[in-house]
Parts: structure tokens; C-alpha cells; sequence
């Protein structure tokens, strides 16, 4: 399937030191799942509530079963200045199984079409369970709309990461925790290209919750 394109990529802690100072390198296998694995059951989807309204809805993207977000990457367009901004244009959910991060599936639902995609932020160890979005208000007809510009993500281990997104606007509440389980999918709310109009691509995101099987 076209979709599923294999993609080799070195960890940031793929190094380990052998004898006589040398180093061996770990090889990470990331392969796009697409929708293949849209049909897994999960428990809740995780929302919050300051998105904003434009567009619609698109198609949920699921990591295979026994996999669970563990990291994420933004595709985020640079500030525009006298141009139209956009900011962040999709989210990509890096999922592995349980510990083993040696072969990886990323997914991200629609995403828009500007800007570039930021290298891979992980949880030091266990698994994405809650998010905050950063989104700029609607600004009125004549004022240009950014909609939702970043992302901050709790990990099962505590850490909080936030992406490498734009400034515009303010951070809502967090969304419920997923408890027992971890992240598991994704969902956006796109406003498609709206040509020599204002774009604001990205609007809303919602997450699926799935438990975790009992150690």
C-alpha cells in the first residue's frame, strides 16, 4: 500500500558505546499507518474546549493494537508577517509497542499544507495521557486567523512536553487523563485550503483513549 512507506531513522539515543571507544549504531524503524488500523476499539476521546469552529472534522487515524503514542512531531508554517499566517498545520502521533521503541508507526489524520515538520519530541519512558492546545480566538473579518498554533502533551512518567508551535493565542485547560491506558489515535478539525481567502488550517484535535494491557 502506497501509505505504508518504510522509513529508516536513527534514535537520539541510538548510540552505545562498544570497547575501544566505538560506537554502534541502533537502528529505529517508523512506518506510516494511515488508516489501516482505523476499526481499534478504544475507551474515551480526549477533547478541550477552546478550538475553534472553523472546518470540519476529519478521519481518525488509530495506532495498530498493543501500540500507544509515545511521542509527536508538529508541522507548523513560520510566521507570514504581511501575509496570511496559518501556524500549526497537523500533528503526527509516534506510537510504539509498550517499551520497545525499536519499530515505530506515526499517524496524524488530515494535516494542512504549509510549513515544515519538527523533529520527533518523546516521553523519557511510558506513553502520552493528556493534552493542551494553544489556539488564537477567531480575530473578526478583517484580521487574520491563526486558529490553533501549539500543543503541550503529558507523559504517564510526568513530563510535559509542548511543541515547537507559534505564540498567537493562549493555552486552554488541559483535557481528562487517560488513566489506565494512553493515547491511541487522533482526530483533526481542518479548515480545508481556502485559495486568496484566510486560512487558519488547523482548528481542534481530539485524541482516542485506549487501556493498556495489565503488566
Amino acid at each position: 500500500m502506497a501509505s505504508l512507506l518504510l522509513f529508516l531513522f536513527l534514535s537520539s539515543a541510538a548510540l552505545a558505546a562498544l570497547p575501544g571507544g566505538r560506537c554502534q549504531e541502533q537502528k529505529v524503524f517508523l512506518q506510516r499507518a494511515g488508516a489501516s488500523f482505523s476499526g481499534r476499539e478504544y475507551r474515551s476521546l480526549l477533547t478541550v474546549s477552546n478550538g475553534e469552529a472553523f472546518g470540519a472534522w476529519t478521519w481518525p487515524e488509530m495506532c495498530p493494537d498493543d501500540f500507544y503514542a509515545v511521542g509527536f512531531s508538529l508541522r507548523v508554517e513560520p510566521n507570514q508577517y504581511a501575509a496570511d499566517d496559518t501556524a500549526l498545520n497537523g500533528i503526527r502521533l509516534i506510537c510504539a509497542k509498550q517499551e520497545d521503541r525499536s519499530f515505530l508507526y506515526s499517524v496524524e489524520s488530515h494535516t494542512g499544507y504549509f510549513g515544515d515538520w519538527s523533529q520527533p519530541q518523546y516521553c523519557p519512558s511510558g506513553v502520552l495521557t493528556a493534552f493542551q492546545l494553544r489556539v488564537e480566538p477567531h480575530q473578526g473579518p478583517l484580521v487574520d486567523d491563526t486558529a490553533a498554533n501549539n500543543i503541550k502533551f503529558r507523559c504517564s512518567s510526568n513530563p510535559t512536553l509542548e511543541g515547537h508551535g507559534a505564540a498567537w493565542g493562549e493555552y486552554g485547560p488541559w483535557s481528562e487523563e487517560c488513566s489506565g491506558g494512553g493515547i491511541c489515535g487522533i482526530e483533526t478539525k481542518m479548515e480545508y485550503h481556502q485559495p486568496d481567502l484566510d486560512d487558519s488550517t488547523l482548528n481542534d484535535v481530539r485524541f482516542h483513549c485506549c487501556d493498556r494491557p495489565q503488566q
